[in-house]
């Protein structure tokens, strides 16, 4: 039964015992008066009708308390009953509304869980291949934190006597926009990152960066512990470190691919973001200082993919071209360099009929 069916029993019950205290009250006041008025034919019949009137005074009165109490009774029966009914339309509706609610909590709580496996199964899957590009075993028990943290240090400690010299070029951001500017720093983020994760690090410098310069400020602001950075942070230009013939400078605009990388070099990575896609900016401050300029070996190793756009492009970010430098040092292959970092939106992916793979030295 339905709450208002409860609701009208209840009410059909309280109506049916006033009826009857009504009814009783009723019988119990005429079998009185009766009573009363069966008296001797001597008896006077003023002093009868007052004797009567007199003691049918007070069960008229409760007679009429109790007629109050049934009608106030029956007044608050009828505005409960009728509350009832007006209330029963919203509560209807706020029911349905209080099932739309759970439906989308619920919906709302799986794709969160979703997420949350996914973003382990990520986790997971990063942790494997961290463990798989350093050499370590799945079942090697974990170092703690500050022992990795020890021999990060360690790794880039060595890296800066005797690891490869990789130099980030930052002339030629005073053209850039504050946007292009933080993306820059965020690229450098990356850039420290993956050099503290890899088993042989690159020897890292930052030129060119002025303390005054919107850079340097954007780098402090938005990298936690950019002044700590285990590297070489300097104003002055890389000519004045290293001899202009050492120089190898990377460019996606250069004529001669990358093949291998020395260890009496220096390359150099414009560090550069341009949304408005101007060409051979890099290519054009190399030839002005006069220094050898590379390309990543792209169209040795990979072919152009069809795509809904026809988009296809040769830039890339800071960060990823440091990627793909640091794989290849680790693995001495471009196929696997290009095929691990790559961005497959640039509509580039790795030949299949290629087998071939440069070495190191």
């Amino acid at each position: 039964m339905n709450a208002t069916g409860s609701r009208f029993c209840l009410w059909y019950s309280r109506v049916i015992s006033s009826y009857f205290i009504l009814l009783y009250t009723f019988i119990c006041r005429f079998q009185f008066v009766i009573e009363n008025t069966e008296c001797p034919g001597n008896v006077c019949e003023t002093s009868r009708h007052e004797r009567s009137r007199q003691m049918a005074h007070i069960p008229s009165a409760e007679c009429d308390m109790q007629l109050n109490g049934v009608s106030e009774e029956m007044d608050l029966l009828h505005i409960q009953v009728e509350a009832d009914v007006v209330e029963e339309k919203p509560g209807r509706e706020d029911a349905l509304c209080s099932r739309n609610v759970l439906r989308k909590q619920r919906n709302w709580e799986r794709q969160l869980a979703v997420k949350k496996g996914k973003r382990k199964e990520e986790k997971q899957r990063k942790r494997l291949n961290r463990e798989r590009e350093s050499g370590a075993s799945v079942d090697v028990p974990q170092f703690t934190k500050r022992v990795m943290k020890a021999m990060t240090k360690e790794r880039l400690a060595e890296a800066q006597s005797t690891g490869l010299k990789l130099c980030v070029d930052l002339s030629m951001t005073d053209s850039m926009s504050d946007k292009e500017i933080s993306r820059l720093a965020g690229q450098l983020r990356r850039v420290y990152g993956s050099n503290k994760k890899a088993a042989r690090p690159f020897h890292l410098f930052l030129t060119d960066l002025r303390e005054d310069s919107r850079l340097y400020r954007e780098c402090i602001r938005k990298n936690d512990g950019f002044l700590s950075y285990m590297m070489e942070i300097t104003d002055e230009s890389f000519l004045d470190f290293f001899p202009t013939e050492t120089v190898v400078y990377l460019s996606p605009d250069a004529e001669q691919a990358l093949e291998t990388m020395d260890a009496e070099k220096v390359y150099v990575l414009g560090g550069l973001v341009d949304e408005s896609i101007q060409k051979k900016l890099s290519f054009t401050r190399a030839s002005e200082l006069s220094v050898h300029t590379v390309r990543l070996p792209i169209d040795e190793y990979m072919v152009k993919k069809s795509n809904a756009k026809n988009f296809h492009s040769k830039i890339l970010a800071v960060n990823q071209v440091f990627d793909i430098l640091l794989t290849f040092c680790d693995t001495g292959s471009w196929t696997e360099a290009l095929q691990a970092w790559f961005p497959q939106g640039k509509g580039y992916v790795v030949a299949p009929d290629d087998s071939s793979s440069q070495k190191l030295f």
